[in-house]
């Protein structure tokens, strides 16, 4: 099944800028708001509001103060639940990351979900490679296909060890913003759902190999919306497709991303399902990440 129906979220206790999450991902900018932290807390409350008047389970798990993580609330990146019953836990860059993987959480993600493996990848953090979650990985669950672009967070032995455990396929390759750089996480750069998938596909200069993800896409049988690099820097791609207590589908993206789509994209992705936004202004800025990485799926 490609979408849940139970979200897990972590709501932070002092949201800040990270330094050491920056030195990769480009997508942060660093503010001198002094209230960043209240405003991204206000920002998270009213995104959850705006999920469960929509009747989305919502898991909302509280932060603790200490010890400190500034990106406790891109909780996708550490952990990933499947409907084959695995829970994976994953090797983070950042060492302050790895601190999100405390037991108050684990014992939340063990309440909701009946894991009867676990697969943990952490040990590869001592070797400097990494893999983080669904951050470096945009899985196709229906077909079995695991989309990875390789960077300094998404390790080819790791991923290898991922796709070879959950008995998936691999579909790798390299992407780039429009300075060159190697983009950070997958989920900036691609999407999919049920029957949607946005992709920045300008960002694989490979053109062979941007024809080749393009077209196993649309073997998928779903619509494929292509984005430009302002789109994606506008978190475009960054957005998630879950379904409600009813079992109806919805599309959870920022007001940014909202925004930043054309009205005949928003048109395709209407078809398949309903749109929800909401102001994630502060969190993306100085987070460099927005709703797709706010939230842990439960299958």
């Amino acid at each position: 099944m490609q979408t849940a129906n139970k979200i897990l979220m972590v709501r932070p206790a002092h949201f800040t800028f990270n330094e050491q999450t920056a030195e990769n991902n480009h997508f942060q900018i660093k503010t001198s708001n002094s209230n960043l932290s209240e405003r991204a807390l206000k920002e998270f409350d009213d995104f959850v509001e705006t999920l469960r008047k929509n009747k989305i389970d919502v898991v909302v798990v509280q932060d603790t103060i200490e010890p400190h993580t500034p990106d406790s609330i891109y909780p996708n990146n550490w952990f990933s639940t499947h409907s084959t019953g695995e829970l994976v836990l994953y090797p983070m860059f950042a060492e302050n990351r790895r601190l999100e993987r405390k037991q108050g959480v684990i014992n939340t993600i063990k309440e909701h979900f009946s894991a009867h493996k676990v697969i943990d990848l952490t040990k590869w953090e001592d070797k400097n490679r990494f893999l983080e979650g669904t951050g470096s990985m945009i899985l196709d669950h229906n077909n079995r296909v695991a989309y990875a672009c390789r960077s300094e967070r998404t390790d080819d032995i790791v991923f290898e060890e991922f796709y070879t455990k959950l008995n998936s396929e691999p579909e790798i390759f390299n992407s780039y913003d429009e300075k060159g750089r190697n983009i950070y996480h997958t989920n900036v750069m691609l999407s999919i759902g049920a029957k949607y998938a946005v992709i920045c596909a300008e960002s694989i200069t490979d053109i062979c190999r941007r024809e080749s993800v393009i077209n196993r896409l649309k073997k998928s049988n779903r619509d494929v919306i292509e984005i430009s690099f302002d789109q994606m820097r506008n978190f475009c791609a960054n957005i998630i497709e879950v379904r409600n207590s009813e079992d109806e589908s919805f599309l959870i993206m920022s007001e940014a991303a909202k925004n930043a789509f054309t009205n005949e994209q928003k048109e395709i992705l209407e078809k398949h399902c309903k749109i929800i936004s909401s102001p994630l202004d502060s969190i993306e800025q100085a987070g460099g990440g927005s709703a797709r990485c706010m939230i842990a799926e439960i299958f």
